[in-house]
């Protein structure tokens, strides 16, 4: 990488690290309602996906839930809409650390493309419908802080997609789980057969998306696909709450440093070790000069638990 481009992607950086300085906050925010919606009812567009806030000792998450209740959180323009709304909530909040993703249907985290929509269209619209799906999954890769999936029950076709585009994923043992679209004539066409091979390989990958092969959450961790299964509860939220626990573990951490760790292995692992190790260089230096930095050493040395506030 040359000196030139290494300057020019500090700068970059500079900028990606201190994102929400330099934008206004949106204030308005899409919050869960307390009960739960009936499969049967009607739901107005906004109660189909949600955003939340948690406060607390777990100030600093942010819950997304996707809560189309009657289509099984089937991916329809309106929900994909909704959740590039709530990216746009949570990309430039610093406050915010961790992003849990979520569904609140029972059995189901997302059955994919709502087919019944899809079957109305015209090739164009196909067409024009995957590109706004593709730009979603990658517009949720791409957000800074850590993001965790949280399966608690079927994640098929573009369901998956968006699980894979999370940096984490939990599942439930009861959990249906896979790249079904081969088995319907066409391939993945969310990100899937670009996403699943970086995480568990070429080669298993293609076996997979081959197959069309449904997993259950303990076969999905075998193959890598999720990073941990527990067995589904009376609630049917134990991947949710497991979710959670992790969410926990990261939080009490330094949050410009955990955006700049996930920027640096994003980056790297889309290029050779060398210009890999010039990311990593350049992440690192933007925690040097930070206040949590000195804060991380202060309490350190006074043997006490840090309070990073993300400066």
């Amino acid at each position: 990488m040359a000196a030139t481009s290494v300057r020019r992607f500090q700068s970059a950086v500079t900028r990606f690290c201190f994102t929400g300085t330099h934008r206004p906050l949106v204030t308005k925010w899409f919050s869960s309602t307390s009960s739960e919606t009936s499969s049967q009812q009607e739901q107005s567009p906004e109660d189909e996906f949600t955003l939340s806030m948690l406060d607390g000792e777990r100030e600093g998450i942010a819950v997304m839930s996707m809560r189309r209740f009657r289509y099984k959180n089937a991916m329809s323009r309106n929900m994909i809409q909704r959740f590039m709304d709530s990216m746009e909530e949570v990309k430039f909040n610093s406050k915010i650390r961790v992003v849990v993703l979520r569904s609140e249907v029972p059995g189901v985290f997302c059955a994919g493309a709502d087919l019944k929509e899809r079957i109305k269209m015209s090739p164009k619209e196909v067409g024009a419908f995957l590109s706004k799906l593709r730009h979603s999954v990658s517009e949720f890769h791409n957000l800074p802080m850590p993001t965790i999936a949280a399966l608690d029950g079927s994640a098929l076709g573009g369901g998956l997609e968006v699980a894979l585009a999370c940096d984490l994923r939990t599942a439930a043992s009861n959990a249906k789980i896979g790249l079904v679209e081969t088995g319907l004539a066409i391939i993945p066409g969310g990100g899937g057969t670009q996403r699943l091979p970086r995480i568990v390989g070429p080669s298993m990958a293609k076996e997979l998306i081959f197959t069309s092969r449904v997993m259950d959450g303990w076969q999905a961790l075998e193959k890598g696909v999720v990073n941990h299964c527990v067995e589904q509860n009376d609630a049917g939220d134990a991947a949710y709450r497991r979710a959670m626990k992790l969410a926990e573990e990261i939080l009490p951490n330094g949050p410009i440093a955990l955006r700049m760790a996930k920027a640096a292995i994003n980056r790297g692992i889309e290029v050779e070790l060398e210009s890999g190790m010039r990311f990593e260089e350049a992440y690192y230096a933007q925690v040097i000069p930070t206040k949590d930095r000195m804060e991380g050493l202060t309490a350190f040395k006074e043997k006490r638990k840090p309070k990073y506030q993300g400066h």
